[in-house]
């Protein structure tokens, strides 16, 4: 399998923003109960243009075809959170979302990690666990809570 990333232009937007529909509105079948949506803007041209613009943002792809994206942004030095990382359902279970990790870990070297994820989301926990994230704190957001994870590498 061929998987690239690159960073996103503003004419990836759209692709993206299709992207991240069918990623995050795959949430409501893999957690019965979970409504349609996702991150603020996640099905925002103009959102994700300004995300583009203002953080590190990556498309993972196929051969050529947008599969995904990563954006990430500097909090302090050596401090970068991870706010977005999604990927087609259709290509789910197949390594890519460990290849997207070990990607930002060896071109963003830092200190410490930091994200966060839907308390539902069981498989992002497990996930990011494997990599060595540690859950830190949470925080309400709306119908749901957010489980704020760090990893330090000091």
């Amino acid at each position: 399998m061929n998987i690239s990333f690159r960073r996103a232009l503003p004419e990836d937007a759209e692709n993206l923003v299709q992207v991240q529909i069918a990623a995050f509105h795959h949430d409501s079948i893999l957690y019965p109960g979970v409504s349609l949506g996702g991150p603020p803007g996640y099905d925002s041209v103009e959102s994700t243009f300004r995300q583009i613009r203002e953080m590190n943002y990556y498309t993972i792809r196929f051969d050529e075809r947008i599969i995904g994206g990563v954006g990430l942004r500097d909090v302090a030095i050596g401090h970068i959170h991870l706010d977005l990382l999604y990927i087609d359902p259709e290509f789910h279970n197949l390594g890519i979302g460990t290849l997207a990790i070990e990607f930002l870990e060896r071109t963003h070297p830092t200190t410490k990690w930091t994200l966060d994820t839907p308390d539902y989301a069981v498989r992002n926990q497990h996930f990011y666990q494997k990599f060595g994230y540690v859950r830190v704190g949470e925080k309400p957001v709306e119908d749901f809570v957010l489980l704020a994870y760090e990893k330090n590498l000091e």
